[in-house]
C-alpha cells in the first residue's frame, strides 16, 4: 500500500482519537521519568510503565507484540533498540532508551526518550544531543505533500557533520489501529522514500536511531530482539509521533515534563 493512500489519511474523528492515545503516552513517558535514574533496574521500569498503564484501562502494546516479553523497551548503552527489561542496574555513565507505547480505545500512542544517567561522558552527551537535534530538525522540515525523503536527508546531513552514523535496518512507521503501518520512514534518503509523500491525514514516527560508531548493527539470536551497535560503541534515539494537518506537523506525544524542542543536555 503506497503513502499516501486515502485509507490511511485519518478523518477528524480518528485524529482526535489518535491525539488521545498519543496524550495519555506522553502522560506515561512523564509519569516513568522520575525512576530512570541510578541504581533502578530496567526491570523496575518496565513495572511501572505496565501498572501506569493498566490504572488507566489501556494496554501496554509492545507485551506479547510479536512474542515481546514486556511492557516497554530499555536500551543501555550500546543497544540500539528493542532492548527487553531485566535485571541490569543503571549506573552513572550509562545512556538509556525508554520506549513507550500505549493502546487507548483502540488506538496507538508511541514515543521514546534517552536519559542521561548521572554523570555521563561529554561524548555520549554529544550523541544524545544529536539524535534529539536530528528528530526536531526533520520535523521542522515537513509540510503538507512534502516527501518522505525529506526527512532522511534533514537527518543524515546533521549526524554526518557531528561525525556520527544512523542506523538503516529499522525505522519510522504509520501508526493508527496498527502499532506498525504504511508509511516507512527511513531516517535516511531512499528511492521509495522520495516517491512517497506525506498528505494531511497521514500519522507516523520519527525515530532516529544515532550511532557514534558504525551504522551496522547486529540482532541477539538468543533473544531474537536486542540490536546492538556492531563496534559496541552507544547509541541514541528519540522518538515523537507526528500527524501532518492542513497547516504542518502536529507532535501528538509532547510531554509537560520532558525536553522540548530546543533543549540542550
Amino acid at each position: 500500500m503506497l503513502h499516501g493512500n486515502r485509507s490511511l489519511r485519518l478523518n477528524r474523528a480518528e485524529r482526535k482519537a489518535m491525539r488521545a492515545a498519543c496524550s495519555f503516552n506522553a502522560q506515561l513517558m512523564d509519569h516513568v521519568r522520575p525512576f530512570i535514574k541510578e541504581g533502578v533496574t530496567t526491570a523496575e521500569i518496565d513495572r511501572v510503565v505496565h501498572q501506569y498503564t493498566l490504572d488507566y484501562g489501556h494496554v501496554p502494546a509492545p507485551l506479547g507484540y510479536q512474542g515481546f516479553p514486556k511492557s516497554c523497551c530499555t536500551s543501555v548503552n550500546n543497544v540500539i533498540c528493542h532492548g527487553i527489561p531485566d535485571s541490569y542496574k543503571l549506573k552513572s555513565g550509562d545512556i538509556i532508551n525508554v520506549d513507550v507505547t500505549s493502546i487507548v480505545d483502540g488506538w496507538h500512542g508511541d514515543q521514546s526518550e534517552t536519559f542521561l544517567i548521572g554523570r555521563v561522558s561529554d561524548s555520549a552527551r554529544e550523541l544524545t544531543q544529536c539524535a534529539f537535534d536530528c528528530m526536531h530538525a526533520s520535523i521542522d522540515a515537513l509540510q503538507p505533500g512534502c516527501s518522505v525523503v525529506v526527512i532522511g536527508e534533514v537527518i543524515v546531513e546533521i549526524a554526518t557533520q557531528r561525525g556520527f552514523s544512523v542506523v538503516h535496518e529499522y525505522v519510522g512507521h504509520g501508526l493508527g489501529r496498527r502499532f506498525h503501518q504504511d508509511p516507512s520512514v527511513p531516517h535516511y534518503p531512499t528511492r521509495q522514500a522520495r516517491q512517497h509523500r506525506i498528505f494531511p491525514g497521514t500519522c507516523f514516527t520519527i525515530e532516529p536511531m544515532i550511532n557514534a560508531g558504525t551504522r551496522y548493527t547486529v540482532l541477539d539470536r538468543q533473544d531474537g530482539w536486542t540490536v546492538r551497535t556492531r563496534d559496541n560503541k552507544p547509541s541514541a534515539q528519540f522518538e515523537h509521533t507526528i500527524l501532518m494537518t492542513e497547516d504542518g506537523p502536529e507532535i501528538l506525544t509532547t510531554t509537560r515534563d520532558g525536553p522540548q524542542p530546543g533543549h540542550q543536555f
